[in-house]
């Protein structure tokens, strides 16, 4: 099998840019070396940046597709996605009847395991509700929200797909819950929430690993009641969601959380919804009518429902709202999510690990993506 390479600015361990050969066998990476090899056909991409494929957590649908509605649609989302950098992924299910959610993460099951080449790999199901907050459930539909057991748990985690889950840890059995979710190496993400400081701070000490869409959802901060937000940022770990669309999160406030959480500390999402990579226009969240303008998507009450914010653009913002460099902004959408979930083989350019590369420009548009060493988006 022949071996080629990619000679650019290559994001390294230590966060910086620099000067180096990616070489690609088959799909996997195989070294990364200042100097080219001999015998490997290597291409110079200039001043362009070589950074791993992009994961983005939260990502309700894109391009007129929405998963809670239709969770085949998946496929062709993870079709479009390299477009944005993106190489993998985890469709997220909003709140909807606890009865539906066995067929819907059963489908997405089947998706994932087909791997579909040049499509972006689906690497779980993350599920945000129904155990959620009535008076912070944004726009998920209050009849359907419920506390959390045990028992409800069950035939959700019996598929086996569920990697990441959000929930309210002030609810009647969230303890039990985030403990069971744990044992069955469930990601609990904290979410759509009134939860007090105390409250929060002993779910995250009970092993909750991600705090959803921070500020979004949740009571602002407090300095008399810290509240959820209080706990999700005076501590670096665990890492948190932020949508960097300029809507969602003040740019100011973006700057805050970059300076309490660090490069480690804040994982790059998107929300993105079915509009996403579509005209203005209307479309479904879940089983509700979303007015999608050029910059927002909300209900009609005007209640923000998700974002039309892609991967990249979230890259350009980071690094616009505060002022962190190219290859922080690159990890937060790289490493950082690769950590939450704990995979092996994503997130990093280091041999053993995939051949998913994207080549942005030095402005952090997207030029190729490449995903299991084959190219599956190019803008060149």
């Amino acid at each position: 099998m022949n071996a080629w390479g990619l000679l650019g600015r290559v994001v390294s361990e230590n966060g910086e840019l620099q000067r180096a050969v990616v070489v690609v066998e088959g799909e996997r990476i195989v070294e990364v070396t200042p100097q080219p090899p001999a015998g490997v056909t290597v291409e110079d991409v200039g001043d362009n940046i070589v950074a791993p494929g992009l994961i983005d957590l939260q990502l309700n649908g894109a391009f007129g597709h929405d998963f809670t509605l239709d969770p085949a649609s998946a496929a062709a989302v993870a079709e479009g996605l390299p477009r944005y950098g993106v190489t993998a992924f985890l469709p997220t299910l909003i709140t909807s009847p606890l009865d539906t959610y066995p067929e819907r993460l059963r489908v997405l099951a089947q998706i994932a395991e087909r791997r579909v080449p040049l499509s972006a790999a689906i690497l779980g199901v993350h599920v945000e509700g129904p155990f959620l907050s009535y008076g912070k459930r944004g726009a998920h539909n209050p009849a359907y929200l419920r506390t959390p057991s045990v028992e409800a748990l069950k035939p959700l985690l019996a598929v086996g797909n569920v990697r990441l889950m959000t929930l309210a840890p002030e609810l009647p059995g969230a303890a039990e819950s985030i403990a069971f979710l744990r044992e069955n190496d469930v990601v609990v993400s904290l979410g759509h929430s009134e939860s007090n400081y105390a409250t929060a701070r002993a779910a995250l000490d009970a092993g909750a690993g991600w705090g959803t869409h921070l500020f979004n959802a949740m009571p602002t901060l407090g300095h008399r009641e810290p509240g959820l937000v209080g706990a999700l940022l005076e501590r670096n770990t665990p890492p948190v969601g932020l949508i960097v669309d300029g809507v969602h999160v003040h740019p100011s406030v973006v700057r805050l959380a970059w300076r309490a959480k660090g490069v480690n500390g804040i994982s790059l999402v998107t929300d993105a919804m079915a509009a996403l990579g579509m005209p203005p226009g209307v479309y479904h969240l879940g089983d509700d009518d979303v007015i999608v303008d050029a910059v927002s998507a909300r209900r009609a009450s005007g209640t923000l429902a998700g974002s039309i914010l892609s991967m990249d653009e979230a890259l350009r913002n980071m690094v616009a709202f505060t002022g962190c460099t190219p290859s922080e902004a690159i990890w937060m959408a790289t490493g950082v999510p690769a950590d939450i979930l704990g995979l092996e083989r994503k997130g990093r350019l280091a041999p053993g690990y995939d051949a998913d590369i994207v080549v942005l420009t030095p402005d952090l548009h997207v030029r190729r993506t490449s995903i299991y060493g084959q190219t599956a988006y190019s803008n060149e």
